[in-house]
């Protein structure tokens, strides 16, 4: 399986009672629909059709009520209320739970992950929705102004309440809910039963190995073939993460993307992408993201104190860079 971010999602399960036999042997059940905005398929093998769907039904709901929290584009989310408000009162937990893990990856990268960056998102995309933008994005001046709102340390993060200490500051999940999500469904299906799973909700985590006995085979994407690879890592009972600039970019004619580094307030251009190995999606999202604008010697650092298992770093001229901790 590809990784292809934000384009299309997957789960593939097999049922705990199957999993020393054959999982093909059952008649796979499949749902095709839209997820985290982008379409998504899941795929169960299980002798029982109606409990396949009953689970995936549970999948489904899931992804939805944590979009319903992390969301910047659903207007009732709690965090367009949150950036709307500069405050949110009772919060949910898992807004709760996700902000404080976002505090460790950025503790531990000296802040290269900011959930703060949001005012530069904003400042960008306004940017080049403008006619005929500077290619090369804002005026140092308004860079200046936004990163002056970004410091995730100014959060006050309470089961009560969760409070913006600068004005004007607002937050993005969107280089870490993903991974949350995909560690969630992934715990939705393990309490079920289900063995042999890998889900690709953006991010990709495996559970157990492929169900022909192999561990799964997960290619990091080719930055300037979309349906290229560059590189197929074996994974079992590893979630698997990559950034990189090609992803999402602000203009065709700029070299401005959303990859952000938080202190400078420019787009980081030191990787053609960066994937990281983790057992928690959610540590692999956020890593990914952070060490983008970090150097080979101080991501390693950084993965030794997050726990991660490994980094590849693509240069722009098609090597790679690996680090194992």
């Amino acid at each position: 399986m590809q990784i292809n971010r934000r384009r299309f999602l997957a789960i593939s399960a097999a049922a705990g009672t199957l999993a020393f036999g054959n999982p093909a042997s059952a008649a796979p059940y499949r749902w095709q629909g839209t997820a985290l905005g982008a379409k998504a398929s899941l795929l169960l093998h299980h002798p029982d059709k109606q409990q396949a769907a009953r689970i995936v039904s549970a999948c489904v709901a899931e992804i939805s009520r944590l979009e319903n929290i992390f969301s910047l584009y659903r207007q009732e989310s709690a965090l367009v209320q949150l950036n709307s408000q500069g405050f949110l009162d009772h919060p949910p937990l898992e807004l709760v739970q996700a902000l404080a893990d976002c505090r460790r990856i950025s503790d531990i990268t000296g802040g290269a992950f900011d959930v703060t960056v949001q005012p530069l998102w904003q400042l960008y995309a306004g940017h080049f929705s403008s006619i005929d933008p500077d290619p090369q994005g804002p005026s140092a001046d308004k860079i200046a102004l936004a990163t002056s709102r970004i410091d995730y340390r100014k959060i006050a993060i309470g089961s009560d309440r969760i409070e913006f200490g600068t004005p004007g500051m607002a937050i993005t999940l969107n280089g870490f809910a993903q991974g949350f999500i995909t560690d969630r469904v992934s715990d939705l299906l393990r309490s079920e039963g289900m063995k042999n799973v890998l889900v690709d909700l953006g991010e990709t985590r495996a559970l157990d190995d492929h169900p022909a006995g192999r561990p799964w085979r997960v290619g990091i994407r080719d930055p300037k073939n979309s349906s290229g690879v560059v590189r197929t890592l074996a994974v079992d009972n590893l979630a698997v993460a990559t950034s990189g600039g090609y992803g999402q970019k602000f203009h065709a004619s700029s070299p401005q993307h959303h990859l952000f580094d938080p202190k400078t307030g420019a787009a980081s251009h030191r990787y053609a992408s960066v994937t990281v190995m983790a057992t928690s999606a959610a540590t692999a999202d956020a890593l990914s993201t952070a060490l983008s604008s970090l150097s080979v010697t101080n991501a390693a650092t950084a993965l030794r104190k997050s726990g991660a298992k490994a980094a590849l770093f693509l240069n722009e001229d098609g090597t790679f860079e690996d680090v194992q901790v």
